[in-house]
């Protein structure tokens, strides 16, 4: 009896020591993440709007599949995957992206991928004609890239070699308008490595809308300066040598022109752009008028806009628009012409904030749609028939997205309706909309809404990835502000900082804990968002299930809290920055629950160029600092970048060299791990060497790692799990 009593006991102990193991959450591991990739919510690919603007398109299980935006009904499948296949093959081609005619009877899928920089790719692009089932390669003559329909869906252009060509698909002939292209000298079609980091684009060649003309820029960048990066290679006992031209602040730009190409006449005629060369043309976009192009100018300085309208086939062009700043302008791509020809819009934060303006053609008339003490972020376009102007701000709060609508006339109204971050992909006719929400703590949520924002229903709403969550050891992620007596502004007043904490999962208010900030900093860039972390919001959460506390603080410099908190930082970049890390971390330390002797910061790139100056400047008060690709001289970045928050290093030599982490080396009490990929074309691996060198001038000993032929992003094969491993074991061993 006494032995059945036992067996019962263990059983009914067993028992419960299940059903706690069924009820006990886990830790986040970083297999999961970046080896297994399962800590990723889904999205959704590939929602083109029809031109009905009542139907769009989604990738699903490797097809282009058309629905119906009221309805959610899967009209029909416009592309059945399973029927790409290139002749002399027996597997289809896969669809990651693709473009299609305005006629909706042609795409073209690029295959054979290969990145050039961060926003240029080269391909074998294949057209499939969804009338004929034909799938044909675009050209047998070599990759290439930006492949783009002309307006009536007959011809092609696109770029190889840094010439432009055009293939004719009812004749099959490939014809080259552009012949001086040459690596390293000349571009056509496309941009230089500077334009296309700074102004983000690389598609440099634009149909006229009636596809009889094509506007294109012209680099000569033979002026510019050249760097080298070797690669190293597993078969080769000496290294690669790649080099391309990259004009470090200081050094001279490509000579960029503008010249229009007709089809009929097979004539190249060079617009006006002024005879100054050196400056910038970082927008070039035809109005509504065929032969009417605007061509935005910039000085070097980057505070002074002309929007110019050229005449396509004479090049003859008049300013219609000028605007100066005492420090300078953000080049966004929200002009917007209107279909009467006689008025356009635009944002500028001309007025303390970034708003929408209607202006005239004509120069005369200008009218602020949106005003308050909030930043427009996104513009989305205009509606003719209800005049209205769609567009994304961050008018609840800073941290925040809404969408909204203002008519002409100014009356704004919000149409999301979910606080947190919120971005719309609207239909052609402007009547439904695809609304991607999130908030810090929440994956995305993807909804197709009407004009007016009602939803009609959930495209993702991800419940099982929060479910998956909810069997993890998460803690919330937080929002505070931080005050002091140094948060001001130049005119005075007095700014709190916006910031979010993550606590451990069995957060102890009696405990000392560690704490991590996490920061980038940069200009207009912020950290602090009510929005869906990725990647490393369950990293955040890791460190905190291993008992440290991750903060991140927005600094002043950082964006959507008007121009003056932004550009502020103007002529010193760090030196105000790096003041509110050091002094939010002084008043974190002082929160009875954080030991503030462990206080660490992580940052990458800007980031990584704060958190040397944290271990430096700020050693009094960091103990750990972990810098990936960091800038340690901002002589040493691109022009386009620097210049506009800094003018050249000849005009302001002590801006440059006063907020350097490399002044400040001697400095340094605690540990320091710097990580940077050898391979990195953006923050160049010269930065981190210099501060090797300074490291070691100073006797100051430093922990580092190199990732050979690494990019700027350091990722590929297991190098993200290596690298995130490495700043893990880095973090626990000196914070912990």
């Amino acid at each position: 009896m006494k032995k059945i009593l036992q067996l019962s006991l263990a059983f009914l102990m067993l028992g419960s020591q299940l059903a706690f193991a069924q009820t006990e959450k886990k830790d986040v591991n970083l297999r999961d993440l970046w080896t297994n990739y399962t800590l990723y919510p889904k999205t959704v690919h590939g929602i083109v709007s029809l031109n009905n603007g009542k139907q769009y398109t989604e990738i699903k299980n490797g097809s282009i599949v058309v629905y119906d935006y009221a309805t959610g009904d899967s009209v029909t499948t416009l592309v059945n995957g399973k029927d790409l296949i290139p002749a002399g093959k027996k597997k289809p081609i896969h669809i990651g992206n693709f473009s299609v005619n305005k006629q909706e009877t042609e795409f073209i899928f690029p295959t054979q991928t290969e990145k050039i920089y961060r926003h240029s790719r080269i391909s074998y692009d294949y057209i499939w004609n969804t009338q004929t089932k034909k799938l044909t390669p675009l050209s047998d003559k070599g990759k290439q890239r930006l492949a783009d329909f002309s307006p009536d869906g007959t011809k092609v252009a696109f770029v190889r070699n840094n010439n432009i060509f055009i293939k004719d698909l009812k004749t099959g002939k490939e014809k080259q308008i552009t012949f001086d292209g040459k690596k390293n000298n000349i571009i056509n079609g496309t941009c230089d490595w500077v334009y296309e980091e700074e102004f983000s684009f690389t598609k440099a060649f634009f149909w006229s809308p009636d596809g009889k003309k094509i506007a294109f820029y012209h680099f000569n960048e033979s002026k510019v300066r050249q760097y080298t990066l070797p690669f190293y290679h597993k078969n080769s006992p000496y290294p690669e040598e790649y080099t391309y031209k990259y004009p470090v602040a200081g050094e001279n730009n490509s000579i960029v022109q503008i010249y229009t190409y007709d089809l009929a006449t097979g004539k190249t005629v060079k617009m006006d752009v002024g005879s100054n060369t050196n400056q910038y043309i970082p927008r070039v976009k035809w109005t509504t008028q065929p032969n009417s192009l605007a061509i935005e100018r910039l000085n070097r300085l980057q505070n002074h806009l002309d929007i110019l309208v050229a005449n396509a086939s004479t090049g003859a062009s008049k300013i219609i628009y000028t605007e100066n700043n005492k420090y300078y302008i953000d080049i966004t791509d929200d002009l917007t012409f209107l279909p009467d020809g006689k008025h356009f819009l635009m944002t500028s934060e001309k007025g303390g904030y970034n708003a929408i303006y209607l202006c005239s053609t004509d120069g005369k008339k200008e009218k602020q749609l949106t005003k308050g003490d909030w930043d427009v972020t996104q513009v989305y376009g205009y509606n003719p028939e209800r005049k209205l102007v769609y567009f994304q701000a961050a008018k609840t709060s800073p941290l925040d997205r809404d969408i909204l609508a203002v008519n002409l006339r100014g009356k704004i109204r919000r149409i999301s309706t979910h606080t947190g971050t919120n971005d719309g992909n609207f239909s052609r006719s402007f009547d439904y909309y695809i609304n991607t929400w999130s908030n810090a703590n929440t994956p995305p949520y993807i909804t197709v809404n009407n004009y007016n924002g009602k939803v009609i229903r959930v495209l993702q709403d991800n419940k099982a990835f929060i479910k998956k969550m909810q069997g993890l050891n998460l803690s919330k992620q937080e929002f505070f502000t931080l005050q002091s007596p140094e948060f001001k502004l130049p005119n005075g007043k007095q700014v709190a900082l916006n910031a979010w904490i993550i606590k451990p999962p069995h957060f102890n208010p009696n405990k000392k804990y560690p704490v991590l900030m996490y920061v980038y900093g940069g200009p207009g860039i912020q950290t602090v968002n009510n929005s869906w972390g990725w990647s490393n919001y369950f990293w955040f959460q890791m460190l905190a299930e291993k008992g440290i506390i991750v903060i991140s603080v927005d600094n002043r410099g950082t964006g959507a809290r008007g121009e003056l908190f932004k550009k502020m930082t103007y002529l010193q970049l760090g030196k105000y920055e790096i003041a509110d890390q050091i002094e939010a971390a002084r008043l974190i330390g002082k929160f009875p629950y954080v030991d503030s002797t462990r206080i660490g910061i992580f940052g990458w790139s800007y980031g990584g160029f704060m958190a040397s100056l944290a271990i430096t400047r700020g050693a009094d008060v960091f103990s750990t600092a972990v810098a990936v690709a960091p800038v340690t001289n901002w002589r040493y970045y691109d022009n386009i970048y620097t210049e506009r928050y800094m003018r050249t290093p000849k005009e302001n030599p002590e801006g440059y060299d006063a907020n350097s982490p490399l002044k400040y080396v001697n400095d340094i009490k605690g540990h320091y791990l710097l990580v940077f990929g050898s391979g990195d074309d953006n923050v160049h691996p010269i930065n981190s060497m210099r501060m090797i060198s300074a490291l070691v001038s100073a006797n100051k000993q430093f922990n580092l790692m190199v990732y050979p032929n690494k990019n700027h992003s350091i990722y590929g094969g297991n190098t993200r799990y290596h690298l995130y491993t490495k700043m893990t074991d880095f973090i626990l061993k000196y914070l912990k």
